[in-house]
């Protein structure tokens, strides 16, 4: 099977978006991101060609995720002490399961065209690791047909470097490495004013993430 599998937090205040606070309150925030889940989730439904997971955090959320899952879709609860193991275990969990192919998916980019995803997977018959850079240094995919644990260690997550330096250890290890369209996190309040111009125009063939949107357009400072 192939599986695509969404790194998800709770949506608790103070928890998620906190660079968009104080610009939004920590409430607005939270919903926001509920917002980005939702279209996520909505989004990878529509992958028929692939099984689909929300690898989720912390494990008291399980009730939360639990009420906003589709049939057919799995949870499993993110394990490790930095987002490096949890990664780790979240792709050996997959391929436990019998995946041939991984993708795993931030849930920080809402408007990501569902073409980068679906390019992934099929980057995947004929190389070993299918990146998607963020404008910000960082990737809003991973995709791989095997377990390679090394290619989360070692990494200075949340800086510019976390791209460059995984590709770096995947060539090291002889695997062979393609790279996805560059795309953007929304992480400030500059990337959420970016999200929603984007959104108004349906620019660069973006996801229509409607939840994102409608929430967007109720949030007074954008």
């Amino acid at each position: 099977m192939n599986a695509v599998v969404i790194m998800a937090k709770a949506p608790v205040p103070n928890e998620v978006k906190t660079r968009l606070i104080p610009a939004l309150s920590p409430e607005e925030a939270s919903y926001l991101y509920h917002c980005f889940l939702i279209d996520k989730i909505t989004q990878i439904k529509n992958i028929t060609e692939a099984r689909h997971f929300i690898a989720y955090t912390p494990v008291t959320s399980e009730a939360f995720f639990r009420s906003i899952i589709p049939p057919g879709f799995t949870l499993i609860n993110q394990v490790g002490a930095d987002l490096g193991e949890r990664l780790a275990n979240v792709s050996k969990n997959l391929f436990d399961q019998g995946a041939e192919k991984v993708i795993i998916l931030d849930s920080d980019s809402p408007n990501l065209p569902t073409d980068h995803i679906r390019e992934g997977l099929s980057r995947l018959d004929e190389v070993d690791v299918a990146l998607g850079p963020c404008e910000d240094g960082g990737y809003y995919l991973m995709g791989m047909r095997s377990y390679v644990p090394e290619l989360f260690s070692g990494i200075p997550w949340s800086t510019s470097e976390v791209a460059g330096l995984t590709v770096k250890k995947a060539k090291a290890l002889g695997l062979t490495v393609s790279l996805l369209p560059e795309w953007y996190d929304v992480d400030t309040m500059i990337d959420l004013e970016r999200l929603k111009i984007e959104m108004d125009s349906q620019g660069n063939n973006c996801y229509f993430c409607e939840n994102t949107y409608r929430s967007l357009c109720h949030i007074e400072i954008l």
